[in-house]
């Protein structure tokens, strides 16, 4: 839906049920009919709950459907960079196994995850599998995050400041919402504080990440690498600068979308929608 198409479309209607399409004051307050917001996703920051909650419309989203899957993602990037894997099958299909006659070679240097530092900057559901997984790759987990959880046996997690969590990881990873005090958070400024042997990874918001400083970093090699799901505007423009970045690996935010998660979202919104009609609204992210 084109943003000059959303009134047309949404007029008249008491429930909406939307992803991507931005419902913002100047909308919403058109819409007077309308009784019920259903935010298929977990993030919710294409509304605007405060406007909604005036008006009192309640805003759902769908919690905690998709962070197996999420995390998955997560590891999938960190295995590729540990193992090169794609960089080997692409050398192999280019007849250079066959070329070399040799029982192995290398196209870059490997490594093992096990031992190395992996900083997770929040702490929600995803963030919280994300450790699980680390842990049992007998990776070293530093956590930052607004508030402390204690889902884990004590000592298997470091807590510590954001600052001290980027100088000390291996690998950092973003699972924080996108809202005002985090838009931009990962910066200049802030990249600065990593190794040079580091890599970062996004499977939450793409505006969480100053692209530019991102792409300038790498191709000064003040960090290893990065893999991003999500970039700042999706589809990207052709001069987004991380098309283009060195060592980057790019995704189509596609970490939620397993079968298995893409099941259990449509499920709980049905159930969201359910209780709503029945007067007992669940999940609602405005009250």
């Amino acid at each position: 839906t084109e943003e000059e198409e959303i009134l047309e479309r949404c007029l008249g209607a008491e429930v909406i049920i939307t992803n991507k399409t931005p419902l913002k004051k100047e909308i919403l307050e058109k819409l007077t009919d309308l009784k019920y917001i259903g935010v298929l996703a977990t993030g919710y920051d294409v509304i605007d709950i405060e406007f909604a909650r005036k008006k009192g419309i309640p805003v759902a989203n769908i919690p905690n459907y998709g962070s197996e899957s999420v995390a998955q993602l997560v590891f999938a990037f960190i295995l590729e960079f540990a193992n090169k894997v794609h960089l080997h099958h692409q050398s192999i299909k280019k007849g250079e196994w066959a070329e070399k006659n040799e029982f192995s070679y290398f196209k870059a240097p490997l490594m093992e995850v096990s031992g190395k530092t992996i900083g997770i900057i929040g702490m929600g559901a995803i963030g919280q599998q994300v450790a699980k997984i680390a842990l049992g790759f007998n990776m070293k987990v530093l956590a930052f995050s607004r508030t402390k959880k204690d889902f884990l046996p004590e000592g298997e997690i470091e807590w510590v400041s954001l600052e001290e969590l980027l100088k000390r990881s291996d690998f950092v990873t973003l699972h924080v919402p996108l809202t005002d005090k985090t838009e931009n958070m990962i910066n200049k400024k802030r990249i600065s504080l990593m190794k040079d042997t580091a890599y970062l990874i996004n499977t939450s918001r793409g505006k969480l990440i100053v692209e530019e400083d991102l792409a300038e970093a790498l191709k000064d090699n003040k960090i290893k690498g990065a893999a991003l799901d999500v970039l700042s505007q999706e589809p990207p423009t052709e001069d987004n600068p991380m098309l283009k970045a060195k060592n980057c690996i790019l995704t189509p935010h596609i970490a939620w979308g397993t079968i298995e998660a893409r099941s259990r979202l449509m499920s709980i919104a049905y159930d969201n929608l359910k209780a709503f009609l029945e007067g007992k609204a669940v999940n609602v992210v405005n009250k």
